[in-house]
């Protein structure tokens, strides 16, 4: 039975797995390489190897309310899209709430991860530390939760770019980025249009005589700021929608989808269109970047063909000059080199995990991995749940079912992800958020029921259908249930508008439109309104 569980890294998923085991019984030791808490979201003004690093100004594209874990709300008056401060506070807070920091090893580095000579009769691990003075130690855990990420390897293919050796100026992976101040009065290239390709670029920017963009593929650029100024994600990341995409051709989802994304701004006038359709690999969320492009600030341009010197010549055959920077938001490459080769087992471009987080071809199911997953969704809902399945496991409450049934599901979920999304050695994997998140909440026993609540609370029902798909919902019944989870869910919307109310303004005349509103939401289009108390009411609930 398993007692003492270790858990690799102590970011997000880290925390939660901590939390998870010690709700089961269990003791974690978690072991953290550097000298805090955070992980990804611990900003450092040097970046450390093989450590994941952010930027100064770095602000997260999902709002607050998706990206809280299930029963520890982020504070009202946090703002909707927070700096990696504000993030990195919230988890200090649920760190504190939950009593998780006197499980952590800070500047323990694991080296290896080994079975055990008994392992076959025990499942135990070896594993071997490292502290910072260089002393290594060997323990012994019934078993390990590695939660390591996959933004630690920086992918810099420099041979893809003939030439480099030749260039004058300075080039650095995105991973080094830290702030514009490099660039300042200089010709930039940046080479990537991802999310931090994107935010570069837009702010190197303000401050450079001017910046390039290089794209290979090009890019589905989408706003943050929906619709009546609601962030995006609590608009359209819904059960409602979620249903929409089971019973409509993907064909037509994709021309909607690509309709609206071109109506705020025509990707092919702003050649940035890509080749990929736009549910097929998600998208770069920046509000600037179409103005910066619109205003010439940035330039887009194709692949670097050759670097000459200060002179670097693109696959369209035009020429750029005297060049001062290059910065490579090429992505990441993953690996887990403390783990055993054993343990991984490889399908198409990715580690073969069941359900993503358990090794299949182990005899035992104590080894796991929690945030290694891909979604148009927060890590931090996404973590959460995997640990609170890997505990349950761990407890010997749920069991895996046999090596060649878990193989198999591995085998689908790899050919369902090469249809549905364009995937490589960098991006091996996604899921669809509202299915995985069903899924393993299944296999818990926690995943709420529609039908049941359309007759026994409706209002709630309404909530979860219509609603942001907030993560709330998975602590409303079963093991773990949260008291508080109704009240977060119909608060959500409070939350979500208190940061914004810091000036008094007079209400606007409403007129009633019911009826328009009645058909907006057939389409799945939601008005929200607020009344005198600052509770929103959508076109579900009588005006």
């Amino acid at each position: 039975m398993v007692k003492r569980v270790a858990i690799i890294g102590a970011g997000p998923s880290g925390l939660t797995s901590m939390k998870a085991c010690l709700e089961e019984g269990m003791v974690p030791t978690c072991f953290e390489s550097s000298d805090d808490m955070g992980g990804l979201w611990k900003f450092k003004e040097v970046s450390e190897p093989n450590r994941a690093s952010i930027y100064r100004s770095l602000t997260i594209n999902i709002s607050k309310e998706m990206m809280c874990y299930s029963d520890f709300p982020i504070p009202a008056d946090y703002p909707n899209y927070m700096h990696h401060s504000k993030i990195l506070k919230y988890f200090r807070m649920y760190a504190e709430h939950f009593k998780l920091l006197e499980y952590i090893r800070y500047q323990t580095l694991v080296k290896s991860v080994k079975q055990r000579p008994d392992y076959s009769r025990s499942g135990q691990w070896e594993v071997l530390t490292q502290s910072k003075d260089g002393q290594e130690e060997r323990h012994v855990f019934d078993a390990v939760i590695c939660c390591s990420g996959h933004y630690t390897y920086p992918h810099l293919p420099l041979k893809e770019f003939p030439g480099i050796e030749t260039f004058e100026g300075k080039y650095f992976h995105s991973w080094d980025y830290k702030g514009p101040e490099d660039m300042q009065g200089k010709r930039v290239v940046v080479v990537g249009i991802g999310n931090s390709g994107g935010d570069i670029a837009v702010e190197g920017s303000r401050v450079a005589e001017q910046v390039y963009l290089s794209t290979r593929r090009g890019a589905w650029i989408v706003r943050q700021v929906s619709d009546n100024g609601l962030p995006l994600d609590m608009k359209y990341n819904t059960r409602f929608v979620h249903i929409l995409f089971q019973l409509m051709p993907v064909s037509f989802l994709n021309w909607f989808g690509e309709g609206k994304v071109n109506a705020m701004y025509d990707h092919t006038m702003y050649a940035i269109k890509p080749n990929h359709r736009l549910f097929s690999q998600i998208p770069v969320f920046n509000d600037e970047l179409p103005l910066k492009i619109l205003s010439g600030s940035v330039v887009i341009k194709s692949n670097i063909k050759e670097i000459r010197g200060s002179t670097v010549e693109f696959e369209d055959d035009s020429v750029l000059e005297k060049v001062d920077v290059i910065v490579f938001a090429t992505g990441y490459n993953y690996d887990f080199p403390f783990l055993p080769q054993n343990a991984m087992y490889k399908t198409g471009h990715r580690v073969g995990l069941y359900k993503h987080v358990f090794p299949p071809t182990l005899e035992h199911s104590t080894l796991a991995v929690v945030g290694f997953i891909h979604a148009l969704g927060a890590i931090m809902p996404q973590a959460e749940m995997q640990a609170r399945w890997v505990a349950s496991v761990f407890k010997g409450t749920k069991k895996l079912p046999p090596t060649q049934t878990m193989i198999k599901s591995v085998e689908k979920d790899t050919k369902v992800i090469q249809k549905n999304f364009i995937v490589s050695k960098r991006t091996p994997l996604q899921v669809d958020f509202v299915d995985y998140m069903d899924d393993l909440a299944g296999e818990i026993g926690i995943r709420p029921s529609l039908l049941w609540l359309f007759f026994t609370d409706y209002a709630l029902f309404k909530r979860l259908l219509w609603g942001p798909m907030t993560a709330y919902q998975y602590r409303v019944t079963g093991k773990g249930k949260w008291d508080g989870a109704r009240k977060a869910i119909f608060t959500q919307f409070d939350r979500m508008y208190e940061p914004l109310k810091t000036r008094k303004v007079r209400k606007p005349f409403c007129l009633n439109f019911q009826d328009i509103s009645n058909v907006n939401c057939c389409l799945g289009l939601e008005y929200t309104f607020f009344d005198s108390a600052s509770s929103p009411r959508s076109c579900l609930t009588p005006l």
